[in-house]
């Protein structure tokens, strides 16, 4: 099996190496294959003949994307198109990556895979934007929804969590937006059972759900900190981009599918940390 991976040098990029590595992996670096550019990703695609496209390559400053949105609109949307176009050309399947913030955050309760999409921010439309390419454009896709993603190879809430609690205190952390961290490696681990199964969009993320301030808390018990972590609301703690109060992803596709859910996710940050147990 040949896969290509863009954006391979990602914080998702680098766990699908890992999870990936028993088969020929095509890593498509920003530096090897600019996506926003419609004839290389064409020629590049028809070069390689993949078997399968995993499309981890995104522009994920949510806050920058408010000021930047057509930089967004390029690489998440017109980007997806290419890679879509592409993969019909080459009739082949493609797995791509999008987020939570397609949803408004009104719903009581998880989203499902079927629920209408409607984002409050430049990211959320942007990557929207890409799924409507993507399912447009090509009749073999996995459209995979993901949350709240942390992994070794990337900027993320544990490690900068962990390092502010290392020099501050106390921290406070908005206690209003409710969502599932999901380990990179859970991830990549559960597109590799997602390939070959049902196209369609899937929800994957770490089982069950929690605060941010609730997350945080959690990364300071594993770590054995005791600060003084204290919940706020986003109101008090104003950023560029607007959030969705609840963004939990339902798992029904996984179900259907027979998957399974993947585990829960203070297990997984436990693994994470290196401190399983506790």
């Amino acid at each position: 099996m040949k896969i290509a991976v863009t954006g391979s040098e990602g914080m998702l990029g680098y766990d699908i190496r890992q999870v990936f590595s028993d088969v020929e992996l095509i890593c498509l670096t920003y530096d090897s294959l600019d996506i926003t550019k419609l004839d290389p990703v064409m020629k590049r695609i028809r070069e390689v003949k993949p078997d399968f496209v995993i499309n981890a390559a995104a522009f994920t400053d949510v806050d920058r994307c408010e000021s930047e949105p057509d930089l967004a609109y390029l690489i998440n949307g017109i980007g997806a198109r290419n890679v879509a176009m592409a993969c019909e050309e080459a009739r082949c399947p493609v797995i791509h990556i999008s987020t939570d913030y397609v949803f408004d955050g009104t719903k009581d309760g998880p989203y499902n895979e079927w629920d209408a999409t409607s984002p409050i921010n430049q990211y959320g439309l942007s990557k929207l934007m890409g799924e409507r390419f993507i399912t447009s454009l090509t009749s073999r896709f996995y459209v995979v929804r993901t949350s709240w993603l942390y992994g070794k190879n990337g900027k993320n809430f544990v490690d900068t969590i962990g390092r502010l609690l290392s020099e501050r205190d106390s921290l406070d952390v908005v206690n209003d937006q409710v969502g599932s961290p999901t380990y990179t490696l859970d991830l990549a681990r559960k597109l590799r059972e997602i390939i070959g199964k049902g196209y369609g969009i899937y929800h994957v993320t770490n089982s069950g759900k929690c605060s941010w301030y609730e997350f945080a808390v959690a990364i300071a018990t594993k770590k054995g900190i005791d600060k003084r972590i204290t919940p706020v609301t986003s109101e008090m703690f104003r950023r560029p981009a607007k959030r969705p109060a609840n963004s939990v992803l339902g798992h029904t596709m996984l179900r259907l599918e027979g998957l399974g859910e993947m585990r829960d996710w203070e297990t997984a940050l436990g693994e994470y940390l290196g401190v399983t147990g506790t």
